[in-house]
């Protein structure tokens, strides 16, 4: 298994720039886990698609306003930030841009709804670095959504790269899979019987980090966190033993619910951190079905998803999706797999 073997070809104009509207306007492409078959629908037909008593596990975490922008006391340059994880009341893992900002003891001011906002570089990594600012925060009253690098032109609410049923904002990216449902969509599913539960991984930018090494056993994700709640746990349990499917939205729900399974022995209630990666040859222990968006090529979530689907199919069905210029990435066009 080499990383290349997860390469492909994608116009740039089929990466989404703005989301579908309504949400569930979105189009779905059916592919089958068997046989490789595919089929075209619109999002709102997983009313027809999926089937009574079929679990769907989201994931509920919020993207924060993580995107801060500021400048170098000594020198008045700009800086942008990127908050990752908050390690205590007052230091922060972040991304800094321009990296080479990222010295010990450099100083940064940035403006708040309340005030100045003063923070100093305490350490770094190859890729990160730890702020300690002058007190705690919360990062709505400072910084901004961020979007993904590729969406260049979308200036629309940024209510649109959340999930509707979003809660703890602590995240850097939002779990993408979710975005095309809809309060209505999600109602009229409980109403034929699909029940519904929710666990939470708190996305990090690793997540979407085009793998570099040439093999892909080689790469390391970075750690995130994730939160099975107990009626979760249940309610996967009772699916499994009664033989009804569970569908994961997302593939951060997938590492969630297969990280606890891998570690215990079943799901069971978990609050902790992963690095789980999945690629081809894994075996699937908690999870039957997918709903995933479009995602970048030699990235581990396009490999997650050919470890579940197959390789050759999961290709085969984005060239498809290619010829028939459905949209890719985050606020494009989504996957079920059953």
């Amino acid at each position: 298994m080499r990383t290349s073997d997860f390469d492909f070809d994608l116009p740039r104009d089929l990466i989404a720039q703005a989301p579908a509207d309504p949400r569930d306007s979105s189009r779905l492409l059916r592919l089958d886990r068997e046989t490789g078959s595919t089929s075209h629908h619109q999002f709102s037909d997983l009313r027809e698609l999926l089937r009574p008593g079929d679990l769907l596990v989201v994931n509920d975490t919020r993207v924060m306003a993580a995107r801060l922008y500021g400048r170098r006391d000594e020198t008045g340059g700009r800086i942008e930030v990127l908050l990752l994880v908050r390690q205590t009341g007052r230091d922060w893992e972040v991304m800094m841009r321009p990296a080479r900002q990222a010295v010990v003891g450099r100083r940064f001011t940035f403006e708040a709804t309340d005030g100045s906002l003063h923070a100093t570089v305490q350490g770094r990594t190859a890729s990160t670095a730890v702020l300690t600012f002058d007190r705690e925060f919360d990062p709505a009253t400072v910084g901004q959504v961020p979007l993904p690098p590729y969406i260049d032109s979308y200036h629309g609410d940024p209510e649109r790269y959340q999930t509707v049923y979003s809660t703890e904002a602590a995240s850097a990216a939002a779990p993408t899979a979710g975005l095309h449902f809809t309060p209505g969509l999600l109602s009229d599913l409980r109403g034929i019987g699909i029940e519904q539960v929710a666990v939470t991984l708190h996305v990090g930018p690793g997540t979407f980090k085009p793998v570099t090494v040439d093999d892909p056993r080689d790469h390391q994700l970075h750690e995130e966190l994730i939160h099975v709640p107990e009626a979760t746990a249940l309610a996967v349990s009772a699916a499994r033993s009664e033989g009804r499917r569970i569908i994961a939205v997302g593939t951060t729900v997938v590492r969630t619910l297969e990280h606890v399974v891998r570690e215990r022995g079943q799901v069971e209630p978990y609050a902790g951190p992963t690095s789980l990666r999945i690629l081809p040859g894994d075996r699937f222990l908690a999870v039957d079905g997918l709903i995933t968006n479009f995602h970048l090529p030699r990235s581990t979530l396009v490999m997650l998803v050919a470890a579940f689907a197959g390789t050759e199919s999961v290709l085969n069905a984005y060239s498809e999706a290619i010829r028939e210029r459905y949209r890719f990435y985050s606020f494009g066009d989504a996957m079920l797999i059953l």
